[in-house]
Order: structure tokens, then C-alpha cells, then sequence
């Protein structure tokens, strides 16, 4: 990664460049900043996300305050190497005002719902909060959260063939939500069966 530092051109934003920052497994934006060669350099050594602070001109890592980092997964540049997309993975709030972006969340892109679904589950696996559905499903155990998996399957299938296109979307998302629910309690999640799919795409 540290071979984008040469290919920048900061020349044309006198030395400071606009970087979007993007959760690396939600795709949701969560902040735009600016770098100059030096944050940038600080963010490949500390693993942290570092910008240029124009108002306090200094390096500023995010969350040195608050303890909300963004950790590093990977930097990229545009086609005409004068803005930088950072993919890093928020430890709490991206937002001053406590929210994950500081964008508007009607903005988020609707894949996200996914990947927020995922999150939830992981939650309540950690968690068990007394009175969850997903709890209950837990502790009956992986066996009884399969033959949920393999209900709502035949469900949705019913759907597809006997019922409207509302019907079939409901009972779908039943199956997604089991689904998750049986991933997790196995230790995988939705990402890595979007990983695998990506895989087979590229193939």
C-alpha cells in the first residue's frame, strides 16, 4: 500500500488532498477529511487514520479524543491520483454527533442492511440479551436453528411458486435472517458468504 504515496499528485491540491473514508464491510460512507504525504505516511505505520487538520493545522488522527479510531483495511486512488478512498472499519461512532457517518443515513447504500443484519446477530451472540427471539434461537442450539433455516427455506419456496411478489420478498427475508442467525452461531457471517461469491465471480 505505501507505493500510493509516489503516485499522488499533490501538486495540484497544493499539497493537501480530499480522502473518503468508507466502512470496508458496510460500504457506507462515513467521513470526508484531508491528507497531505505525511498523514497519509502515518496512517500506513500506525494502522490508524490519520488526516491533515486544516483548522488546527496539524496531523489529527481520528478518535485520538474520543477513542473512536478507524482501522485501516486498504488505500486507493482515483484515475487522476488526486483523491484518496480509505476502507477502514470504525471502532464506535464516526460522527462527532454520535452516528457512524457523518452523512445522512438515507444515503446508505440499501446493500448495508446486510451488513447491519450481520452486526445485530453478532451482537446478540455476544450478548444474549434476555427476551431476544434471536436469543432463544441461540440457546436452542445450532441443530434447532437449522431446521429453522430449512422451514423458512420451504417457505420461501412456496412463496415463489404460490403466493405475490410481497409474499415471496417477506418470507426471503425470514430466510436471510435464519440464515444469518445459523452463520453466526458458527462463527461465519454474511461477509464471508459475500467473500466466497466474490471469489467464484472473479474466477
Amino acid at each position: 500500500m505505501s507505493t500510493i504515496l509516489p503516485e499522488l499528485d499533490w501538486a495540484k491540491g497544493d499539497g493537501l488532498l480530499p480522502a473518503i473514508v468508507q466502512d470496508a464491510d458496510t460500504g457506507i460512507v462515513l467521513m470526508q477529511g484531508y491528507v497531505n504525504a505525511e498523514a497519509l505516511a502515518k496512517t500506513l505505520e500506525s494502522g490508524q487514520v490519520t488526516f491533515f487538520s486544516r483548522s488546527k493545522q496539524r496531523l489529527w488522527t481520528k478518535g485520538e479524543t474520543s477513542g473512536h479510531v478507524l482501522s485501516l483495511v486498504s488505500l486507493h486512488t482515483d484515475c487522476d491520483q488526486d483523491s484518496v478512498l480509505i476502507l477502514a472499519r470504525p471502532n464506535g461512532p464516526t460522527c462527532h454527533r454520535g452516528c457512524r457517518s457523518c452523512f445522512d443515513p438515507a444515503l446508505d447504500p440499501t446493500i448495508a442492511e446486510f451488513a447491519a443484519l450481520d452486526q445485530l446477530i453478532a451482537e446478540r451472540v455476544r450478548d444474549r440479551p434476555e427476551g431476544s427471539y434471536t436469543t432463544k434461537l441461540l440457546d436452542a442450539g445450532v441443530r434447532r436453528i437449522a431446521q429453522k433455516v430449512g422451514e423458512e427455506g420451504v417457505e420461501t419456496a412456496l412463496a415463489g411458486v404460490a403466493q405475490d411478489a410481497d409474499a415471496l420478498i417477506s418470507e426471503a427475508a425470514d430466510l436471510v435472517y435464519h440464515l444469518t442467525v445459523l452463520l453466526q452461531a458458527r462463527e461465519r457471517s454474511l461477509l464471508d458468504v459475500a467473500l466466497e461469491l466474490r471469489q467464484r465471480r472473479l474466477k
